[in-house]
């Protein structure tokens, strides 16, 4: 546990890793390349590194170099494996590579941690059948472990459920490529977090895969398609960006990310609107996205295309006057943790009314007092928890250490905003 001290906070400039989500997909692009890549700025964390283990045990050559890694691209082949890859609590690494896995040869099994084994795929997997491989949940729930028979994937014209994850779209345009036939995608319901459906498509393209789309409803990918290998960078993480842009809200300080662009694909970049909606001023530079804290007021936001944001706005909002409306994430039950039940339990702890609804949560601005904070072996929790105590006395922050999952550096980053 640790506590978390407030004090004067400096104006500052930080950086942050590259982004967990990209690294994760051009990771997987530069297995499935031709050739070999490499990868700077890569994120590595204890998600990202459970991704690069699994790729490796499936037989794919990855040399660590510094902050870069050499990817040895085996064209869509994956050896066989007869013991279960054990993925943790990754998500993205469950879903990706449970697709993957589908181009490979023999069975595959991916197991995890306990709310690991809680945390649905069955939509994936009714997709992957469609395409005619064999694939099931071994507990029959819809959840892993999950077995996968590799071998050839039809293509054709398949129907996908993504209104619990986008993450099942993506992992299916990721292997679309070496389908035997054109696939062709129709999106039955959602997809939620679209944004992260426009990161695919662009890591695909950087890697030379054209897709064809309309809007989020229909995709198209033509087989024979080759990813070519080559050198890729990845952008700062917009996520672990948005505890930084919290800090400052609450704060009244300006804090500049470095390196992060308004064009970046990654939904949380729209974060910094939110905050500017409620108060705050922000500055889009060509190096850098700042914010400058202000007289906070509640707003009413769909968080649907950053959902990750949420535990962050929901603190942020703790300090607000007035409501905040938090709309459109009834998939945030599903991560880590259940981040709507386990926000509305530690902003109760502080004194702030917080009340769950069908889809989100509503939260009541006013005085915040000191917490031992659960996290729920949640990483966001932590972080954006993390952000209350630079204003507040009291605040403890349980299992720190979880942020090792996505920014294994966050608590030495954090100190350095303190004046």
């Amino acid at each position: 546990m640790i506590e978390i001290r407030p004090a004067k906070i400096k104006n500052c400039e930080i950086s942050v890793p590259g982004s967990k989500s990209y690294t994760h997909r051009i990771l997987i692009a530069s297995a499935l390349s031709d050739g070999i890549c490499s990868i700077d700025n890569a994120l590595k964390s204890e998600d990202t590194l459970i991704t690069i283990s699994a790729l490796q045990q499936m037989g794919i050559k990855i040399d660590p170099d510094d902050n870069r890694f050499i990817i040895h691209g085996a064209n869509g082949e994956f050896k066989h494996i007869k013991e279960p890859i054990s993925l943790g609590n990754s998500g993205t690494s469950m879903r990706l590579l449970t697709a993957l896995a589908s181009l490979g040869k023999g069975r595959y099994v991916f197991t995890g941690t306990k709310r690991m084994k809680e945390r649905p795929i069955k939509d994936l997997l009714d997709v992957l059948i469609q395409m005619g491989a064999s694939a099931h949940s071994v507990n029959n729930n819809g959840c892993p472990p999950v077995v996968i028979e590799g071998g050839d994937l039809k293509g054709g014209k398949i129907t996908i459920n993504c209104d619990t994850s986008s993450q099942y779209l993506s992992a299916i345009l990721l292997t679309a490529p070496f389908a035997k036939q054109d696939l062709e995608i129709n999106v039955t319901k959602g997809p939620v977090s679209r944004p992260y459906i426009d990161m695919t498509v662009d890591v695909m393209e950087r890697f030379g895969i054209n897709v064809m789309r309309n809007r989020y409803n229909y995709f198209k990918v033509q087989q024979g398609q080759k990813y070519r290998a080559g050198p890729y960078i990845v952008e700062p993480d917009c996520s672990q960006a948005g505890y930084f842009w919290g800090a400052a809200a609450i704060t009244g300080a300006r804090i500049k990310v470095k390196g992060i662009t308004k064009y970046s694909h990654q939904g949380d970049v729209h974060f910094t609107r939110l905050l500017e909606e409620m108060g705050c001023r922000v500055l889009y530079k060509k190096d850098g996205i700042s914010v400058t804290g202000g007289s906070l007021s509640g707003i009413e936001a769909d968080m649907a295309d950053m959902p990750d944001m949420v535990p962050t706005l929901a603190v942020v909002s703790a300090f607000a006057k007035g409501t905040t409306v938090i709309k459109n994430v009834k998939h945030l039950k599903a991560k880590e943790s259940d981040r709507l039940t386990s926000v509305s339990n530690e902003l109760s702890k502080m004194g702030i009314e917080a009340k769950l609804t069908d889809t989100g949560l509503v939260i009541k601005g006013g005085i915040v007092h000191g917490a031992e904070i659960s996290t729920y072996k949640d990483h966001r929790i932590a972080m954006s928890f993390a952000i209350a105590g630079l204003k507040v006395p009291g605040i403890f922050i349980k299992d720190e250490k979880c942020v090792e999952k996505s920014f294994p550096d966050f608590w030495n980053v954090y100190s350095g905003l303190y004046d």
